[in-house]
């Protein structure tokens, strides 16, 4: 069927090479899922692939650290993320905290930010609806 065997070999190499590329930058929640209905104190387990976390000040290429905003909206690229009560920060390098929320449904929005606070974008937050009773 193939004729040449090396050159469908170096074909496939290429084809694992480019699949096995590093996907974009992304942040998630592992915890709680989206939708979920939670009780106070709301555990949240924040993630992030493609990037490093770093502390708040450290200005090094690819790296950051998470911020948290509740009933909130994603930031533009290079806007600095506010620091509010609903905006929370994780300058230390968290990747969990504990929430206590009003009953009802709320938003939670996962910004990544850089050491001075300017947000990654929109390639890099993610936003999960909860439910608390």
């Amino acid at each position: 069927m193939f004729k040449n065997k090396w050159l469908v070999g170096a074909a496939l190499a290429g084809l694992l090479a480019v699949s096995g590329a590093a996907q974009a930058a992304s942040v998630s929640f592992v915890q709680p899922a989206d939708g979920a209905t939670v009780s106070n104190p709301i555990h949240v387990v924040f993630g992030v692939d493609g990037m490093k976390i770093a502390p708040a000040g450290t200005m090094t290429e690819g790296t950051g650290h998470h911020h948290l905003l509740v009933d909130g909206k994603p930031l533009p690229k290079g806007e600095v993320i506010p620091a509010n009560d609903k905006s929370l920060h994780f300058g230390k390098g968290q990747t969990e905290t504990d929430l206590t929320l009003p009953p009802g449904d709320h938003t939670l929005t996962l910004q990544f930010g850089d050491g001075a606070h300017r947000s990654y974008g929109p390639e890099m937050n993610k936003t999960i609806t909860v439910h608390v009773k």
